[in-house]
């Protein structure tokens, strides 16, 4: 599989939807495999919430794989064998893209919280604008899971003529007030630390020991991610071996499991671009530039496929139900794929269960429309 890092530099400005400019702006992306002569074999693939453009391969010297390695490469369910895949970091992100701990040019100085907030739209619209600059005018196909299905999503709707196949696994049209109280601890936890400082903290501030405040966002919302059936699944009742039953601060392994993902999040990831994500997944509403949901989904002409987990807890089956019917009552039964994965992992099962769900995505890129 050949792969690519790159980074695009736009110094023409960009209208965000609050109103608001950036005068500059960088995108980090990655590429897979190889463009072929008529440039149809594109595959756009969306990252969630806490991804990067690191989709598939390894880096030299690191253990570590992109989070979608299972899915692409050569000969696997996204064949880059076959196909030509782009993953960009997301405006906002800590990756290489422009977010808040970037440098804003006109002043010489991090943004920070003077960032201004963005949308789903607004991520898309710069993804486009790289697509553009790279002569990407067709998508085979659009994917993503949870953030990356919002944003698969909204490409559907907002530029209807780029993807013939829409992808979208354990999404929403809109995020419910169940994910946004979720968000809100997060939120509230990085806001109240002191060591955050309003923003004005050093860039490599928390690369040793993290942030607590992130760290105690980032483990209540990786319960949502899982399910109590997973849980009960990795850990029962089981107790730390080195641990005492009767010292105070003895864990269970259910408990240091969540240590171990909040704290190691939090010495990776950057606490403003967190902020600034969240807020972002908070306002998606699929319709709330338009009149109602259906005439959101009007404007769409790609095929959509829904991939729904059974025991997703954060965004939930029928939410992606909703959006199955609503493209049904425009007429669009024989452009719209519905299935609802039997699996009671949660909602990160997009992330671990392929075996559950790559012949449906198979399907998808294989059939003819």
């Amino acid at each position: 599989m050949v792969i690519a890092q790159n980074i695009e530099y736009f110094n023409s400005p960009l209208y965000l939807e609050s109103g608001r400019i950036l005068e500059s702006y960088n995108v980090a992306y990655e590429t897979y495999g190889e463009l072929n002569a008529d440039k149809s074999n594109l595959i756009v693939v969306f990252h969630a919430l806490t991804g990067s453009q690191h989709a598939a391969g390894r880096y030299d010297g690191d253990n570590k794989t992109g989070w979608w390695d299972s899915l692409i490469g050569d000969g696997k369910t996204i064949d880059t064998s076959k196909f030509f895949v782009i993953c960009s970091n997301i405006l906002g992100g800590c990756n290489g893209t422009t977010g808040p701990i970037s440098v804003n040019q006109s002043t010489g100085e991090p943004y920070r919280l003077k960032f201004p907030v963005i949308t789903i739209s607004d991520m898309v619209r710069v993804q486009q604008n790289l697509f553009s600059r790279l002569g990407l005018k067709n998508a085979y196909a659009v994917i993503g899971g949870s953030l990356g299905a919002m944003q698969a999503l909204c490409c559907s709707i907002e530029y209807p003529d780029f993807a013939k196949r829409v992808i979208c696994l354990a999404g929403t049209s809109a995020t419910s007030p169940w994910a946004i109280s979720f968000n809100k601890i997060a939120m509230d936890g990085i806001l109240n630390d002191p060591l955050f400082k309003n923003g004005q903290y050093d860039e490599d501030a928390f690369k040793d020991d993290g942030l607590l405040g992130l760290a105690l966002g980032r483990m209540a919302g990786h319960i949502s991610f899982l399910s109590p059936h997973s849980m009960r699944r990795k850990f029962d009742r089981n107790y730390v071996d080195t641990d005492g039953l009767y010292e105070l601060f003895g864990r269970f392994q259910a408990e240091r499991y969540l240590e171990y993902n909040g704290y190691s999040f939090s010495r990776r990831f950057d606490p403003l671009s967190y902020l600034y994500i969240i807020k972002a997944m908070n306002i998606f509403d699929a319709a709330r530039n338009y009149e109602s949901l259906k005439d959101s989904f009007s404007s769409i002409k790609a095929k959509v496929y829904l991939i729904a987990f059974k025991g997703d807890l954060l965004f939930l089956p029928d939410e992606m139900e909703l959006m199955r019917d609503t493209l049904y009552e425009l007429g669009r039964k024989s452009m719209t794929e519905f299935v609802c994965v039997d699996s009671d992992y949660g909602h990160d099962a997009f992330l671990v269960e392929y075996e559950k769900f790559d012949f449906h995505i198979k399907k998808a890129l294989t059939e003819e429309i």
